[in-house]
Order: C-alpha cells, then structure tokens, then sequence
C-alpha cells in the first residue's frame, strides 16, 4: 500500500492550497483518511479526518478555512485549505486506516510566508 501526497508549496499569508492523496497497492477497503501536519519541532497533529461515509472532523485551528473531501472511486483524499497562516506551515501527511494498519505518505511541504 502507498500513499502518495501532491499539491504542497509556497504561497502568502491569506492565499490557498489544495493537496491531494492517492492511495494505491492492494487494499481491500479504507476506513478512516486523515491529513495530519509537523512543523519544525513540534509534534505531528491530526489537521482533519474523513470517514468512509464522509463525515469529517477537523482541529480547532483549521476549522472554517480547510476543506477535507474524499472520492472512494478514486482511493483520493482532499484538502482544500483557504485563508493560509504561517502557523499552518508544515510537512503534511496523508493517512489511511484500512482496519489492519495505518498507512501513511510521504509527506509535503507548505510553506506559508507572512
């Protein structure tokens, strides 16, 4: 199982991004995806989830500005995330619960400038 982020970069203070997830290999069902985040010396904290009926659960420092959203046909999940803070700079990574194990990506970089 893989799970391959895109969609990281550089943008200011205030503009958007969206990245994408794909998870591909041999996996019989996803349960939960999820999108979590590590700034330099800080902890990796859950940015947003999104079960397989689409119910989503965000941190309260996201809430308003990202959008998580998930298409099961494609085995992809979304983050849209408007009105971009340079306390949202951060590797992001991709999560995905397939009831045995959880998979994650490799990570991408935003960077959000001031």
């Amino acid at each position: 199982v893989q799970l391959v982020e895109s969609g990281g970069g550089l943008v200011q203070a205030g503009g958007s991004l969206g990245l994408s997830c794909v998870v591909t290999g041999t996996i019989l069902i996803i349960n939960d995806l999820a999108w979590y985040r590590q700034a330099p010396g800080k902890q990796r904290e859950l940015v947003a989830a999104i079960t397989s009926e689409g119910v989503t659960n965000y941190a309260a420092s996201v809430k308003g500005r990202f959008t998580s959203a998930r298409d099961n046909a494609k085995n992809t999940v979304y983050l849209q995330m408007n009105g971009l803070k340079p306390d949202d700079t951060a590797v992001y990574y991709c999560n995905a619960n397939d009831g045995l194990a959880l998979h994650w990506g490799q990570g991408t970089q935003v960077t959000v400038s001031p």
